[in-house]
């Protein structure tokens, strides 16, 4: 099948499509029929006028404190948000978790997939650390948890649909440790003024097909294949479903951040993140202390998660948008 919008080639059940947004399914005003082409980037139909009222999950922003703070957004193309954050801290601050999940589109309710693996794993992680658990153990846990979460989801069998699924990435970070747990192809970054670096490594046919020798990156993208994911959370994962762990030490002041392929498809490198964040740190320290904040930081997360945002909304916004900050 092939998108009739930017004609890349698409899989047979995809509700969207994974280059351009574009949906498959369904016209782009409920009120007229007008295709997709027709909204603008403010949701208005350019044929008759109507605007979709925003849904209360088209936009989701949580902060929890100066510190941690997170966004998820619908973005500029797709018809509702299938991704999802869980944020929460333990022990006065002093350990924080992190969780983002983006719903994969061609299940059946990718989006209740998202929240409630995103939820239930924070509640897990949260719940295993109080009991004592190491981290990678708490991990485990919270990913068994999230796994048994999504396959509980009411699901009716049929030839055009499959089974709830989820990508997720999760973080617990306590003692100057990032414990950093995967499936799929959201992604953890750190990002400080001299060592920024990707943290996890995508569950991706691209990245495998790559890092087997097989193909060129540029000959991947080019694949039908090329955004296909090779794990994640949902009752038809029935092979290596425990996650990738990575325990990052944390080396000094930066930023720990946690996004879905809305955000690091339109910046995949870690410097170009790095100088998002960079530039809205400057100019959110410059604004503070021109207010009389006594420290430079104040609020930082929820500026840098807006801005990243924006980043992404404005490089087209063809995909959803979720990401996560702990400023460190």
């Amino acid at each position: 099948m092939q998108c009739s919008n930017c004609g890349a080639c698409v899989l047979a059940g995809d509700k969207f499509c994974e280059e351009c947004g574009t949906s498959l399914t369904a016209n782009g005003c409920e009120k007229c029929g007008a295709g997709i082409e027709a909204i603008d980037d403010e949701g208005f139909c350019n044929n008759c006028g109507f605007r979709k009222e925003m849904r209360e999950r088209d936009r989701l922003e949580v902060t929890i404190d100066l510190h941690l703070a997170g966004i998820s957004d619908r973005g500029l193309k797709h018809n509702r948000n299938e991704d999802f954050l869980a944020l929460k801290q333990l022990n006065n601050a002093q350990t924080n978790i992190l969780v983002v999940c983006d719903g994969v589109s061609s299940s059946d309710k990718s989006d209740v997939a998202a929240q409630i693996a995103a939820e239930s794993a924070c509640l897990a992680l949260a719940t295993a650390w109080e009991k004592g658990e190491n981290p990678e153990s708490a991990m485990k846990s919270a990913f068994a948890t999230a796994l048994q979460s999504v396959c509980n989801i009411p699901y009716v069998n049929s030839i055009n649909s499959e089974h709830p699924s989820t990508t997720i990435v999760a973080a617990l970070v306590q003692d100057h440790t990032a414990t950093i747990g995967w499936l799929g192809d959201s992604r953890a970054y750190w990002i400080s003024d001299n060592n920024s670096q990707q943290l996890t490594k995508d569950d991706s046919w691209l990245r495998e097909v790559v890092a087997a020798g097989e193909m060129t990156e540029v000959e991947a993208r080019q694949s039908p294949h090329a955004h296909a994911i090779t794990r994640w959370l949902g009752a038809d994962a029935t092979e290596n479903v425990d996650p990738s762990i990575v325990h990052f030490t944390i080396p000094g002041s930066g930023y720990l951040l946690l996004c879905t392929d809305g955000l690091w498809n339109y910046a995949p490198e870690a410097s170009h993140l790095a100088k998002i964040i960079q530039q809205t740190s400057n100019t959110d320290a410059i604004a503070l202390q021109f207010f009389g904040h006594p420290t430079a930081d104040v609020g930082a997360a929820i500026a840098i998660s807006h801005s990243l945002v924006e980043f992404a909304c404005n490089s087209g916004g063809h995909d959803n948008i979720t990401v996560a900050i702990l400023c460190l």
